[in-house]
């Protein structure tokens, strides 16, 4: 029988996305983890925590994910939208977020505490979430620098869904996906046009470990600030994006 979410304290928490782990941190129930996927365990360095890590996001072990008998399984993005089906085919309760907005995200801060039984603590985060994004907003520069951020480089996108608001609220332009839309490729010839200021390099999967020579060395006639920052903090939507948009604050406050 499935338990009924927001009615029931969840004791045992299966978290298939990084985003959710990051956010259960945040809560302060990262202790009730009892499984995670392998891209989880760098959002629970420091925590007092040893979930059984059971696969990939997109193909966790769901025979040892039922095995564990969760109180509550969190999914996010509609790309784990088959995972999510399958296990609640299983009978077992899903947490499922699928932001793409960053009001979206904040949002998803209350609702998975309402989820895991932390009804306040998720309440707080996205206050101070929101209060947060406010100050940031305030330091924008009178002059709004033009911002390129790819999201993936073989073929090029340029990132959305809730990164052309992370750029707008702190203080860039971006003129290459609308707010909510999901990433796409992106023709050489936009890019010139737009001839960026900066260009931000936040690669799927790889942390930092992006040369910039990614940029640099395509034969693109533009001149940006080329910068790296962390997947972690940008295509993540969990309390990490706030530090991302703080980062991203600091460079165009630089340039």
């Amino acid at each position: 029988m499935r338990r009924s979410r927001g009615s029931t304290v969840s004791r045992r928490i299966v978290s298939l996305a990084p985003a959710a782990t990051a956010t259960l941190r945040e809560l302060g129930v990262a202790d009730r983890l009892v499984g995670v996927t392998s891209h989880c365990p760098r959002e629970l360095a420091g925590v007092d925590a040893d979930p059984a890590v059971l696969g990939g996001w997109l193909n966790p072990d769901l025979d040892r994910l039922d095995a564990l008998d969760p109180d509550l399984v969190c999914t996010g993005d509609a790309l784990q939208a088959d995972v999510r089906d399958a296990i609640r085919d299983r009978g077992l309760a899903v947490h499922h977020a699928d932001a793409t907005t960053l009001d979206g995200v904040v949002e998803g801060f209350a609702e998975l505490g309402r989820a895991v039984g932390r009804p306040d603590a998720g309440a707080t985060l996205a206050a101070d979430s929101r209060e947060r994004l406010a100050r940031l907003r305030d330091r924008a520069p009178a002059t709004r620098p033009t911002v390129y951020c790819e999201e993936w480089a073989e073929p090029p996108m340029a990132a959305g869904n809730w990164v052309p608001e992370a750029v707008a609220a702190a203080g860039g332009r971006y003129p290459f996906v609308d707010p909510g839309e999901r990433s796409r490729p992106v023709a050489r010839a936009e890019v010139e046009a737009a001839d960026p200021d900066h260009a931000v390099l936040h690669l799927c999967g790889r942390g930092t470990d992006v040369d910039p020579a990614t940029i640099t060395d395509r034969d693109w006639d533009v001149d940006p600030a080329v910068h790296v920052v962390d997947d972690a903090l940008l295509n993540q939507p969990s309390p990490n994006l706030l530090d991302g948009i703080d980062r991203l604050a600091d460079l165009f406050h630089e340039g």
